[in-house]
């Protein structure tokens, strides 16, 4: 089993885990990165996407916005805007978000407005993807 470390994910509106593990995977600009313990420390950004916790030697998938990640030489803290485990995100929700913003994009509006419809549509469908246990 492997060596645990201290891991910290915080979202603006509370902890969403803390407590330690074996490994963490998420997607930052460059592509796929996952965290072991006494893993060299860094600073990086992170995409919107799943993030894969190993807890008690068993792997858990979810749902993570944006942030970024600091690692340690014993601990690695998360700051994201949300992060969502499969059963607390409402599928009917993201499929409608979806779908809005895919309308917004079709309609020609001001950059600013195109960016922000890229944003929640990636979150939307990073949301279905974790609800239907699919890899992005």
């Amino acid at each position: 089993m492997p060596t645990p470390f201290q891991l910290d994910i915080l979202t603006p509106e509370r902890a969403f885990y803390s407590g330690p593990a074996e490994g963490v995977a998420v997607t930052t600009p460059d592509g796929e990165i996952c965290v072991l313990a006494q893993h060299t420390p860094l600073v990086t950004p992170l995409e919107i996407g799943t993030i894969q916790l190993n807890i008690n030697g068993q792997w858990k998938e979810a749902f993570i916005s944006e942030g970024f990640m600091e690692v340690g030489h014993s601990r690695t803290v998360i700051f994201t805007q949300a992060c969502e485990w499969p059963e607390d995100i409402d599928a009917r929700r993201a499929e409608q978000s979806m779908q809005r913003e895919q309308e917004r994009l079709r309609q020609q509006r001001s950059i600013r407005e195109q960016k922000a419809s890229q944003i929640a549509l990636a979150r939307a469908m990073a949301r279905l993807r974790v609800t239907r246990g699919q890899k992005l």
